[in-house]
């Protein structure tokens, strides 16, 4: 979990999108509070925005190709919600292999169900 967080490659299920998702609440929003009145409260702001926001756009991204869809589709507005709950593609799509590790036939090189 939380491999590569900032990549924008490959695909992470729906609990690590959560997961990020609730990461990114519990760091901005108490630091955002607390560098209130600072001296460099805008440079501090900026920073922690610019990283946040990469973090949360490569994890969506990731989200985005487990459910076989390219990354852009995570600025629909609400869109996220949809990645929350869609289930990803049980299978290896062109954006990776699927992150729980279930095998499709292609990748285990059985064909029938009933083959071991």
């Amino acid at each position: 979990m939380f491999e590569k967080p900032f990549s924008f490659k490959g695909r992470i299920r729906r609990i690590e999108y959560f997961l990020s998702i609730l990461f990114q609440a519990i760091i901005y929003f108490p630091i955002v509070y607390l560098i209130r009145g600072l001296p460099y409260e805008d440079e501090i702001f900026w920073s922690i925005f610019i990283i946040l926001a990469w973090f949360i756009l490569a994890q969506g991204a990731k989200r985005c190709h487990d459910i076989g869809r390219n990354g852009f589709y995570q600025f629909i507005p609400f869109y996220f919600f949809w990645m929350i709950v869609e289930d990803g593609e049980p299978k290896k799509n062109k954006y990776g292999l699927n992150p729980k590790g279930l095998k499709g036939p292609e990748e285990t090189g059985k064909i029938r169900q009933n083959e071991r």
